[in-house]
């Protein structure tokens, strides 16, 4: 039971994968996708963000769902972390200091005053990688389908741990 739905996930991931890189989302799709991604993950939505991609992706057609998801894995919740800290202490710095809490007392204790520095330096930081998350994003596509590599097979082969050795050659002839 568990080898048939593992099966079945990575059948799923690896039609996932195919369509993000065969096309069937335009660049600019696939690169707003990413890019909404990881502004949606990079705020405190505690674990919401991903119910917000389920109805993004259900809403939408345009939306690539592999590239919304992508940035979940670049700001997985070990790295998030550190954007709340990098976030609280912008906040900090634009809206000043929270009277009466010293930088090792900081808590959630503290209420609205410390949440509000935190929103704040989040949604300055979301947006600020956002936009290179796109740029980036839409030049790497674009390179990709410029050079027509076969790369999807490659890369559902690897995620499927399928290897034919036969079609291997080909695929390096082509780089």
């Amino acid at each position: 039971m568990i080898r048939r739905r593992t099966k079945a996930w990575v059948a799923r991931a690896k039609a996932a994968i195919h369509g993000s890189f065969a096309g069937e989302h335009t660049t600019r799709e696939t690169a707003g996708s990413f890019s909404l991604g990881v502004f949606i993950t990079m705020l405190p939505t505690l674990g919401t963000g991903l119910i917000a991609f389920v109805a993004l992706g259900w809403a939408f057609r345009r939306i690539n769902h592999a590239a919304l998801l992508a940035s979940v894995v670049v700001f997985n919740p070990a790295v998030k972390w550190g954007v709340y800290a990098a976030s609280f202490t912008l906040g900090v710095a634009l809206l000043g200091p929270v009277p009466g809490v010293t930088p090792a007392e900081v808590s959630l204790s503290a209420g609205p005053p410390i949440l509000l520095r935190l929103l704040v330096g989040n949604v300055i930081l979301a947006v600020v990688a956002a936009v290179p998350s796109y740029v980036v994003s839409y030049r790497l596509i674009e390179a990709y389908r410029a050079r027509d590599v076969d790369v999807v097979e490659t890369v559902t082969d690897a995620v499927s741990g399928d290897t034919d050795q036969a079609t291997a050659p080909a695929t390096r002839s082509r780089e």
